[in-house]
């Protein structure tokens, strides 16, 4: 089974604090799972909130677990708040269905993981996590 080297989970989130940085953001939490929702790495710049692992993790927990990325999981709790209610009593609460939770897949388009980018608006969030994966040779799913 393909996963994400430590390698490259520490390429992510490197750069994409880096682009965080580069666009002078609010200070980012970053986390890269493997593709069954464990934590490879994570990461949390100087100034972030205490909090922001848990909200970085659902973000990309609920990416990989239901294989959709956070801007789609965002736009089925507004249609249908009743299933992602549900998805998050499945997943004991630790889905966070907002933009941010990136899926990252191989060359062959294989979901191998997650990352979760929180601190700045969710948009941000997305493009730092988009430019750290790129950064990783991988592609992103937001």
């Amino acid at each position: 089974m393909a996963e994400i080297s430590i390698t490259k989970a520490r390429t992510i989130i490197r750069k994409a604090i880096a682009k965080g940085r580069e666009l002078a953001l609010e200070p980012l939490a970053v986390v890269v799972l493997d593709s069954g929702g464990h934590v490879k790495a994570f990461e949390r710049e100087d100034g972030a909130a205490p909090g922001r692992f848990g909200i970085a993790q659902g973000k990309a927990y609920g990416s990989v677990m239901l294989g959709i990325a956070g801007r789609a999981q965002m736009a089925r709790a507004e249609q249908q708040a009743y299933f992602m209610a549900a998805m998050n009593g499945v997943y004991d609460g630790k889905v966070v269905p907002v933009p941010g939770g990136v899926l990252v897949r191989d060359k062959a388009g294989k979901i191998i993981g997650a990352v979760g980018v929180t601190g700045d608006t969710s948009d941000n969030d997305v493009i730092c996590a988009l430019a750290g994966i790129d950064a990783a040779g991988l592609t992103g799913e937001d």
